[in-house]
C-alpha cells in the first residue's frame, strides 16, 4: 500500500505484523537509517529528550499511535509500537488489544518485566528479544529489542 510521503514522494506502508525474535513492521533489528526510511517512510518525528536517537512514526501528525525505532551507533537496537495502534497482530493471530492471558495462550509462560505503570512478557531470542506490553490487563504494544538494552522503553 501506498502513501505520500512529507515531500509528496510516494511511501510505501509497512505490515502491522510483528514476527516474534525476527521483525516488527517488515524490519529486523540492526536495520540501518537508509532501510528504515525504505520501509517506514520519511514522515518521522525525532525525539528530544531520548539519550539515543529515536524516530516516532505516527499514523496521524501529532498523535501518538504508531511506530517507533531506536538507533545505537547507526542501527536499529528496539523496533515498538506506540499506544497500540488498531490492526497490529502476530502470524499467530495474536493481536494488540488482546487480553493479556492470550498472549500466555499462545506463546506459553513468559518472563514478567515490571517497567512502572505497565509491564512486559519477555520473550528471549538469540539476536533479538521479543516484548508484549501489558497495560491494564490488555496487550498494549509490540518491542523487539537487542538483548543487550532493557525491554523497558522509556
Amino acid at each position: 500500500m501506498l502513501g505520500v510521503g512529507a515531500a509528496g514522494a510516494p511511501e510505501r506502508r509497512a505490515p502491522a505484523v510483528l514476527e516474534p525474535g525476527r521483525s516488527l513492521g517488515g524490519l529486523s533489528l540492526g536495520a540501518n537509517e537508509a532501510e528504515v526510511r525504505a520501509a517506514w517512510g520519511t514522515r518521522f518525528g525525532r525525539c528530544r529528550s531520548c539519550r539515543e536517537q529515536t524516530w516516532y512514526f505516527n499514523a496521524r501528525p501529532f498523535q501518538p499511535r504508531g511506530k517507533g525505532v531506536e538507533f545505537r551507533r547507526g542501527r536499529a537496537a528496539a523496533l515498538f509500537t506506540l499506544w497500540s495502534p488498531p490492526g497490529w497482530r502476530t502470524p499467530e493471530g495474536l493481536a494488540l488489544g488482546d487480553p493479556e492471558a492470550r498472549i500466555t495462550e499462545v506463546y506459553g509462560p513468559l518472563t514478567r518485566r515490571e517497567c512502572g505503570g505497565y509491564y512486559a512478557l519477555v520473550q528471549p531470542g538469540e539476536r533479538a528479544v521479543t516484548a508484549y506490553y501489558v497495560h491494564r490487563g490488555r496487550l498494549w504494544a509490540f518491542g523487539l529489542v537487542s538483548p543487550a538494552l532493557p525491554v523497558c522503553r522509556r
